[in-house]
């Protein structure tokens, strides 16, 4: 090939890797930590399959739905329950009407790996601070993070929330309250099925029945004006049957 050819060729080749770079769009999703790596899995399909890129960042949906309210940069909210969801409408953070709910979890007791503690078919009788002794249960903060809200409404249920509450040490997310029982700093947690699927150094002793807490839904929805293609492209994308086998490959329930 002669040069100027060669050159022309390599010129054009430049500027369509440029053009591809520059047509390619970035979706931000501020999701509930619990979703961690699900979507992440997910993130990297979504890019395969369209070159566009999902931003994550992950904490609790309170804390998420504070950042939003203060003007942090989203185009997805997805929360770990209804309530915050609820909250984002109210305050005219997200579009209603991009809102669906898609999956499902389990609240369940976890406690070190090497824990004596064998398998609880936990009830409202059973003795939750009881089994805690002198310990205390890690979980998410009980006044604003979702996990921590379903063990509260748990036990109050139960009527056992007066002996639990002093308990608690309240995380700042699931998966921080996972790290306190990973590390030993606490003999028992109260956190998702899926959180405690993919770590090693717990060990699930007992799953919360249904009927002692509302069902833990994850809503997702487009943020209030950020109505844009790739988003609504992602949020399509989450529903579709690649996405949910990855959910439930994760444990979640899948609607």
């Amino acid at each position: 090939m002669p040069r100027t050819r060669l050159i022309a060729a390599l010129f054009g080749l430049v500027l369509t890797c440029f053009s591809v770079t520059a047509m390619a769009a970035e979706v931000r999703v501020f999701a509930a930590a619990s979703l961690t790596n699900a979507l992440n899995d997910i993130g990297a399909l979504y890019t395969a399959r369209t070159g566009d890129k999902m931003v994550a960042s992950y904490a609790a949906s309170s804390a998420l739905a504070r950042q939003i309210e203060q003007g942090a940069p989203a185009d997805v909210f997805v929360s770990a329950d209804l309530k915050w969801m609820d909250h984002m409408v109210a305050q005219k953070l997200v579009d209603p009407e991009s809102r669906f709910n898609l999956l499902g979890n389990l609240l369940v007791l976890i406690a070190p790996a090497n824990s004596t503690l064998g398998k609880i078919d936990l009830s409202p009788k059973t003795d939750i601070a009881a089994l805690a002794g002198e310990g205390r249960i890690a979980t998410g903060n009980p006044d604003s993070v979702p996990v921590g809200l379903y063990f509260k409404q748990a036990m109050e249920r139960a009527g056992q929330w007066g002996a639990v509450a002093p308990k608690v040490a309240g995380a700042d997310s699931v998966r921080a309250a996972l790290t306190l029982v990973e590390r030993g700093e606490a003999p028992l947690g109260v956190v998702y099925a899926t959180d405690a699927a993919v770590s090693t150094k717990v060990k699930v002793v007992g799953v919360f029945p249904d009927s002692m807490h509302d069902p833990i839904v994850y809503p997702f929805a487009l943020v209030a004006g950020k109505d844009s293609a790739p988003a609504r492209a992602f949020l399509d994308f989450v529903r579709s049957p690649e996405a949910k086998g990855v959910f439930a490959r994760y444990g979640f329930k899948v609607n």
